[in-house]
């Protein structure tokens, strides 16, 4: 399996470092993500557990891992937030969310789409967790994060009953910052032109799209960088892949898109920090 370049003990410690005058950003494997901004942190979609290989072990749906867990779930339970875009086990799962509420003296905040509280509620029922759902264009602010929720289509823009988005994609405000997560995201009509208005920094999107014939369920490599590219960030950032063997992909291909549209990236490996130094100031 891929090792993480920083686990354990020294990966905590360098997200407990901080990330000077801006921001940091630690990649957790799949869509996870932990952000540092100042003396506050955020950790959005971590999935740090087997609890998926253990699942489908021995079916025709075998989750294999590629890249070894990179953090005990229990050693980040000093994030001030964690933010959850959808139901699926690998962006909402019990064996990584409850061990890090209970290593805390105060419940764990947790957004996360309103559509999916009543199953977190029972999936999480061992934990300590306050739930704040959320919806598409709704916000809220906890810790100095202002998250506003973005309709995400996986496959497509699904809704509950009650007309609430059951995917979500967020835009993370902080000081003069703006990043977008996708969540798990295919291209939407919508998409491009919430982005654009948003001003995003850094977006963090899938490479994992469709592929021998699948239903697409995310971005593929050339979509993210296109994305990227039309809604004027900054920097873009990959995710989704080197989890799974039945569904990962490479990155050079979005790196290849990237470069041909003349956009800035960043490719991490698990447990490998990036900072906003090199972006300068936050766009006005």
């Amino acid at each position: 399996m891929i090792p993480p370049v920083q686990r354990d003990a020294e990966l905590l410690a360098d997200i407990r470092s901080g990330a000077g005058s801006g921001f940091g950003l630690w990649w957790l494997g799949q869509s996870g993500f932990v952000l540092r901004w100042q003396d506050r942190c955020l950790v959005v979609d971590p999935y740090l557990s087997d609890s998926l290989t253990r699942k489908y072990a021995g079916t025709d749906l075998e989750h294999v891992r590629m890249t070894e867990r990179c953090l005990d779930p229990a050693g980040l339970g000093f994030v001030d937030v964690a933010v959850s875009s959808h139901a699926h086990t690998d962006h909402l799962d019990a064996d990584t969310l409850v061990p890090m509420s209970l290593a805390r003296s105060m419940p764990l905040p947790l957004v996360l789409p309103e559509a999916t509280v009543s199953v977190a509620r029972q999936r999480l029922s061992a934990g300590a967790v306050q739930y704040h759902g959320m919806d598409a264009g709704t916000r809220v602010e906890i810790a100095g994060f202002e998250l506003t929720g973005i309709p995400a289509a996986h496959n497509t823009v699904e809704r509950d009953e009650n007309g609430r988005c059951r995917f979500l994609g967020y835009l993370i405000r902080f000081g003069p910052w703006t990043l977008y997560h996708s969540g798990d995201t295919c291209w939407h009509e919508a998409l491009p032109g919430l982005l654009r208005a948003a001003q995003p920094d850094v977006v963090l999107l899938p490479i994992n799209g469709a592929k021998n014939g699948r239903v697409a369920g995310n971005l593929d490599g050339r979509e993210a960088a296109r994305l990227a590219k039309e809604c004027g960030a900054r920097l873009a950032i990959p995710h989704h892949f080197n989890m799974f063997e039945f569904n990962t992909a490479d990155p050079a291909v979005f790196e290849s898109e990237c470069r041909s549209l003349g956009l800035r990236f960043q490719t991490l490996n698990c447990g490998e920090r990036w900072t906003s130094g090199s972006l300068g100031a936050g766009n006005p």
